[in-house]
């Protein structure tokens, strides 16, 4: 066979691929080589954190968007790896909320025990790919020699995620604005905004958990400009949820009601962009954060190029075992075990996933519908099977845990759809937890 593939960052959805390749029945072929490109200095993807910002040590483009005192925001119980338990990693069960550290832990452990890092070259940043015949050329930078190579792969996985690149709108009179103006992407620590004043604008997750974070470490206020709906949560009494925001004036921010707030910073979490620098318009994935992608069969074919393929683009509710049913059926396409249809029929794919996506009713529903897709994925692959109806129930059981107390969810414990089991309460409410180290988390009592 003699193949090649090339795996594009080394975050949940590149060690995926590499895992998958790894449990490949019977072993790993020898007439298969997997090159994995990861531009930060260890694995891990966005779950890594760094205190930098703006650029890197090599003067790249800052991937990560992670900040300290981040704890999960959805259940552990619903991206759990159906091939390695977090009872089997951590050797007891744990509450369904883990902080950063721990789920680090948790996704390193389990590509330590397949043993795949010595594909992965390190802070190498992909700059090119080229369709070349049946195949592609990839340019690389090894940051640390400051050199260039170009190789040929058969296939190519983007892996490089797409919250890493802040979509930044403009507001009239952010340039006069006598505060800080930050992206959630810069964010990083809650304790700079300590008996400050924040405006957060937008009402995705990261405004709800930013807003939560400054408000466990001690900011004197949170308000939240949305521009469609309030999240409409119980917040407490120094958070405000306000319409859109209009202009700001000195420190003062005009929202499109007339009402007014002096804040002493503003954090937009306005959300990403499928951002892909290193590919050409033939190769480039253009879509929208949604369930459904554009142009891509089954949600990771590429359907210009079959032999290129994206992981993880979707708008996620599921996550890590999301992303290794992709991996897994990408690695049978790959194998000659899943055939590809012609273009037609990959593009009748996509319409019909978005389709079924755009009658969904609300997030219960959306939950369900990638639960669906999980399955549809792994039914199609010897990854092993998992109760997705037990997962979904926890994605569920979490929703209305934060409507019944916002501050108060991540106390609660769901079942593992992988050991049936309970989680059970964390030693420390979330609200009173300021250490979010791994060895804090596990401690006993």
């Amino acid at each position: 066979m003699n193949k090649r593939i090339c795996v594009i960052g080394a975050g949940p959805s590149g060690l995926a691929q590499l895992r998958a390749f790894q449990s490949e029945p019977g072993g790993v072929s020898r007439d298969v080589e997997v090159v994995c490109y990861e531009k930060q200095a260890d694995w891990g993807g966005l779950w890594q954190y760094s205190w930098r910002t703006g650029t890197d040590e090599h003067g790249n483009p800052c991937h990560g968007s992670m900040y300290r005192y981040l704890w999960s925001n959805g259940p552990k119980e619903g991206l759990e790896f159906a091939d390695y338990s977090f009872e089997e990693h951590f050797g007891k069960p744990i509450a369904s909320y883990p902080p950063r550290a721990v789920l680090l832990d948790y996704i390193v452990g389990r590509v330590k025990k397949a043993g795949v890092r010595d594909a992965i070259q390190f802070n190498t940043l992909v700059r090119d790919v080229r369709a070349v015949g049946d195949g592609f050329d990839v340019t690389v930078r090894d940051c640390l020699l400051d050199c260039e190579t170009t190789e040929n792969f058969d296939h190519v996985v983007v892996a490089s995620g797409h919250f890493s690149v802040p979509n930044l709108p403009h507001y009239e009179g952010f340039e006069h604005y006598n505060g800080r103006i930050l992206h959630a992407h810069d964010f990083r620590e809650a304790r700079e905004f300590t008996d400050k004043d924040i405006l957060i604008l937008g009402t995705s997750y990261s405004a709800e958990d930013i807003g939560s974070q400054c408000w466990k470490y001690g900011c004197k206020s949170v308000t939240v400009a949305h521009r469609t709906a309030p999240m409409g949560y119980d917040w407490p009494s120094n958070w405000q949820e306000v319409p859109a925001l209009s202009h700001v004036t000195g420190r003062t921010a005009y929202f499109i009601d007339g009402t007014s707030k002096d804040v002493d910073a503003i954090i937009l979490c306005t959300g990403y962009k499928h951002h892909f620098p290193f590919l050409p318009d033939d190769l480039r994935l253009k879509t929208p954060n949604v369930l459904a992608s554009d142009d891509l069969y089954k949600g990771v074919v590429w359907n210009q190029n079959p032999n290129l393929f994206y992981l993880g683009m979707q708008d996620q509710w599921y996550t890590f075992n999301m992303f290794d049913a992709q991996a897994w059926y990408v690695r049978d396409i790959i194998m000659g075990r899943i055939a590809v249809p012609d273009l037609t029929v990959r593009q009748a794919d996509v319409a019909k996933r978005q389709a079924e996506e755009a009658l969904l009713a609300d997030d219960y529903a959306c939950i369900a519908y990638q639960g669906a897709y999980t399955q549809e994925l792994i039914d199609e692959t010897d990854y092993p099977s998992f109760d997705i109806e037990a997962a979904n129930k926890a994605f569920y059981e979490w929703k209305k845990c934060k409507k019944k107390g916002i501050m108060e969810f991540r106390n609660h414990g769901h079942v593992s759809p992988m050991t049936g089991a309970k989680a059970p309460a964390h030693h420390t409410a979330w609200v009173d937890a300021l250490d979010d180290s791994l060895a804090s988390y596990l401690k006993s009592g």
